[in-house]
């Protein structure tokens, strides 16, 4: 089975999606099943996984109606209160529906640098264990030294690095981020999104070429075991449509044996999300 581990849908406001800015403006209008649904059809893809992307109690129910709607919808990665000290009360009515897979919190939009050390927010994600959830990581790369220590904490809770860490592709800077990429692959409860890459690049002039380097070090990094294929639809389309985002990652995994590939394109996020 063909899993795209990462798409968002959205009603598009200005109030709610404040980040799209204008060099971004082509995503500036609704994204919903219906037309995912056709993306995923023409490039071979069978199931998706959906992740917020607003903060808020309101965006989780909506994707889990969704899920309940569309059954291509195999998983959904959700957003909740985990400073709270009723987290739980919300983790167990979201898992009462089998698509609740996996919590996120934008970690790369809080001002605080160190806020994934905080107590509070660690007292919410030791919670995800106790659910079998997984915690989807969201994160600049100068973020990645806090981030290895914050996953020390948590030795046996299942976490995906979503887009990579978001390197600076479009300056070609590969260190350090490649170092603390490496760091982090060396434990195992860590998983990798191959995801949001043309968007870190130059949205008009990236080429496969650069976008190499980051691929085979998350490659030799995680391996092809902890590898998952993501779309980042519809951000991706500010830089490159879905079909040809499936074609360069096809390109680049032709290097792969066949299991191997299956691995990336399905089996990881099958595995690491539980579907």
């Amino acid at each position: 089975m063909k899993i795209d581990s990462h798409h968002h849908f959205w009603r598009y406001t200005a109030a709610d999606y404040d980040w799209i800015d204008e060099p971004m403006r082509v995503i500036r209008r609704d994204f919903l099943p219906e037309h995912l649904r056709a993306e995923i059809a023409n490039a071979g893809i069978d199931g998706v996984i959906s992740v917020q992307a607003r903060q808020s109690l309101e965006e989780t129910r909506w994707l889990l109606s969704l899920a309940a709607e569309n059954d291509f919808i195999r998983a959904v990665v959700g957003w909740v209160p985990l400073l709270h000290t009723n987290v739980r009360e919300h983790l167990k009515r979201f898992c009462a529906q089998k698509q609740f897979r996996a919590v996120r919190h934008v970690l790369q939009g809080e001002p605080d640098e160190q806020f994934m050390l905080r107590k509070d927010f660690n007292l919410g994600i030791a919670a995800l264990r106790e659910f079998n959830l997984v915690y989807d990581i969201l994160i600049f790369e100068r973020q990645l030294p806090q981030t290895i220590e914050f996953v020390d904490l948590h030795p046996q809770q299942t976490f995906v690095l979503d887009h990579l860490a978001k390197p600076r592709i479009k300056d070609n800077i590969i260190e350090p981020w490649r170092a603390n990429i490496l760091e982090l692959a060396r434990r195992p409860n860590v998983f990798c999104k191959v995801s949001g890459m043309v968007t870190e690049a130059d949205y008009a002039r990236w080429t496969e070429a650069q976008l190499r380097p980051y691929f085979d070090a998350v490659l030799e990094g995680f391996g092809p075991s902890r590898l998952m294929f993501g779309s980042d639809w519809p951000v991706c389309l500010v830089a490159c449509g879905y079909a040809r985002w499936r074609e360069i990652v096809a390109n680049w995994s032709a290097q792969f044996s066949p299991m191997e590939r299956d691995q990336l394109l399905g089996g990881t996020a099958m595995r690491a999300y539980g579907l």
